[in-house]
């Protein structure tokens, strides 16, 4: 009787699988206390990106007229974009410009500590939905670690094919990264 090999298991790869299984329940159980203190949005936070997606936002708004907004992207197109929520008539005072992400993942760590300071534990999270999927994914792991749960809102993008899964994943990585460091990864972006 041939006798089975089995490949030998390191204490590493054990440690490495115990360790993100307790961070994901970690999270989920963030997460959930998040959606139950906060069961609806309490903020709008457009991915810039495009100009089609901030004035989708501010139409948006317009329906939640009250909920303060975030646009996190290039400080070069604030002026074009203040001008967007102006002629939709958006209080100036509820719109929020963050300069310093550079991608999705920045998109995400340069607003948290906006969102953190004024106790906001909800965001509608505005973006194309051929990017959405990505999206979601870095929120759930930056905005869970500190409690923030997101409602997805996505704009139809339809001559764009979803994003590659593998973008999610490096997306993902630098996101835990972050949380282990507080460093994005930002420059392994290659855009």
């Amino acid at each position: 009787m041939k006798q089975r090999r089995y490949l030998p298991v390191t204490y590493g790869a054990v440690g490495i699988g115990a360790g993100l299984l307790a961070l994901s329940g970690w999270l989920v159980v963030q997460l959930v206390l998040a959606q139950h203190q906060a069961p609806t949005p309490q903020a709008i936070l457009v991915l810039e990106g495009q100009t089609s997606r901030v004035r989708f936002a501010a139409e948006f708004s317009g329906q939640h007229p009250s909920l303060p907004l975030w646009v996190s992207g290039n400080p070069q197109g604030q002026a074009l974009n203040e001008a967007i929520f102006q002629q939709a008539e958006v209080p100036e005072d509820l719109v929020h410009y963050d300069g310093c992400a550079t991608d999705t993942v920045t998109n995400f760590t340069c607003t948290l500590p906006d969102l953190t300071a004024r106790d906001i534990r909800h965001v509608y999270v505005i973006t194309s939905d051929y990017h959405m999927a990505r999206a979601r994914a870095i929120a759930a792991i930056v905005f869970g670690s500190r409690g923030i749960v997101v409602t997805p809102v996505a704009l139809a993008a339809p001559h764009r094919s979803p994003e590659s899964p593998l973008r999610t994943v490096r997306d993902c990585l630098r996101s835990l990264i972050w949380l282990a460091t507080g460093k994005t990864g930002a420059s392994l972006n290659p855009g």
